[in-house]
């Protein structure tokens, strides 16, 4: 079996002194750690450099100017040695070893009697990831996945556990009962309510679960916004819940690359929602997610874009509120915002729109009776989702309305994704332009002067691709 080159420990240093020996940036990281550990600093060096000042004028170090002596050694319980000069880092090594005093020589693993490892902060809880001083760039990379994957909410939910540590202990006599309990919490409503920031509920919760004992969950539906396509746009939230979801409810809209992102084992409910062609009607969806959570499941609703715009996410928590079950809203990128990001057209700019308005191009009843007259408005951006089926219609009523037959306007297809289009024209020529054109849904329509800078900016769209290795 391989040994570890080092213990993996932590350390309580608040109120000791420590000592660093450097004057520089990394001796400011250092210090900066060290602060938040609650450490009283002593520092040598010839000078102070950049933070380092404002540390010391803040009173966080106590700064000898000069070079390091071994009487800096007395009285110091950890030492790091931060200069740019081996000589010295290697004496401040030997000296510290020598008095049996922890000493991290930065960059210099085979000085070292300890490590920093790179560190996920959610005080109390803390990760630590550490490659042995092999590779620092390794753990910095392996602790930006972790962060992505622990929401920073465990920290709170660690702070109100701890509050409640003795009245379990006295309610539960055993471990194993101890220990169900705590996974029952940590795992459950308790937990997810302080996750979508609900902390008072949470502590109630607990509080009440102490005193009674923990119910089986009932189930839980999350209404989750995937994005307009590129699994890259998720929000950290939206993926934790889409990987311990039991079933996967979901339309169209999902791009292939964001639904391989749930669990894998989770059961898959297509409910169609192509226009013209709802092979689920709404209030059946809606009925389904009650039917699922009350089977003690927790239901991934998921939606293309953002929930709560233009994707009926109203409608279904009107249902899950009426018939009591409990349920979680996570925001996504409309499609508005990622399908002009990716286009290279802003939807407001100072020179060109001042304002922007989302409109759908698909009423309830089938009809386009909108205001045309309020959305007929000049240095004004105008988006309308599900508008291909309805083009010749919005551009005819635009233009009989007062808008100028020249105006700019795009039309994006499957945004974000490796498929996406962009057509562009004016409001008197697009129709005829894109007839001859194979348009795959879905489709975004941007209206607006905006429009003339899709060819100056769209070299984000093919930098990105590149980057992602995609042609």
């Amino acid at each position: 079996m391989r040994t570890m080159d080092f213990l993996p420990i932590f350390m309580n240093i608040r109120g000791q002194r420590s000592l660093i020996v450097g004057g520089g940036e990394v001796a400011a990281r250092k210090a900066a750690l060290l602060l938040q550990a609650g450490a009283e600093i002593n520092l040598v060096s010839p000078e102070l450099l950049g933070n380092l000042k404002d540390m010391h004028a803040e009173g966080g170090i106590h700064f000898r100017q000069g070079t390091f002596e071994e009487g800096d050694l007395e009285g110091i319980s950890l030492v790091i040695a931060a200069t740019d000069d081996e000589a010295v880092n290697r004496r401040v090594s030997e000296l510290a070893r020598a008095r049996r005093l922890p000493v991290n020589v930065v960059d210099n693993p085979d000085l070292c009697t300890f490590i920093f490892p790179s560190i996920i902060d959610r005080s109390p809880v803390q990760i630590a990831v550490s490659t042995g001083g092999s590779s620092p760039v390794l753990a910095r990379l392996l602790r930006t996945r972790l962060e992505a994957a622990i929401p920073s909410a465990y920290g709170r939910l660690a702070a109100m556990v701890e509050q409640f540590r003795d009245e379990v202990k006295t309610r539960f006599s055993s471990v194993n009962a101890r220990r169900k309990f705590w996974e029952e919490v940590l795992q459950g409503k308790i937990a997810e309510l302080v996750f979508s920031g609900q902390d008072g509920a949470a502590e109630a919760e607990l509080k009440r679960a102490v005193a009674e004992g923990i119910e089986r969950d009932s189930g839980e539906v999350y209404l989750i916004g995937g994005g307009p396509g590129d699994p890259d746009l998720l929000t950290f939230r939206a993926l934790r819940l889409m990987q311990q979801a039991d079933v996967i409810v979901y339309d169209r809209l999902i791009s292939k690359e964001v639904l391989e992102l749930t669990r894998r084992d989770a059961h898959r409910i297509y409910v169609g929602k192509e226009r013209d062609n709802h092979s689920v009607p709404q209030d059946q969806i809606n009925q389904l997610l009650v039917d699922l959570a009350k089977e003690g499941k927790r239901v991934c609703r998921l939606k293309g874009g953002d929930p709560f715009v233009f994707g009926r996410g109203g409608e279904e928590i009107e249902t899950l509120t009426a018939n009591g079950v409990h349920f979680q809203v996570v925001p996504g990128i409309t499609a508005a915002l990622g399908s002009s990001s990716y286009a290279g057209i802003p939807l407001t700019h100072r020179d060109y729109s001042q304002a922007v308005v989302f409109v759908t191009g698909h009423l309830k009843d089938g009809s386009m009776n909108l205001n045309w007259k309020g959305l007929a408005q000049p240095n004004q951006t105008i988006v309308f989702y599900m508008g291909l089926k309805g083009l010749p219609v919005i551009c005819e009523k635009l233009m009989e309305h007062g808008l100028p037959a020249d105006l700019p306007i795009a039309l994006v297809q499957q945004a974000t994704t490796p498929r996406q289009r962009v057509f562009t024209g004016t409001l008197g020529d697009m129709p005829e332009r894109i007839a001859s054109e194979e348009v795959k849904p879905p489709t975004l329509i941007i209206v607006g002067n905006v429009v003339k800078l899709h060819d100056k900016l769209n070299w984000y769209r093919s930098e990105l691709m590149i980057e992602k290795g995609e042609h």
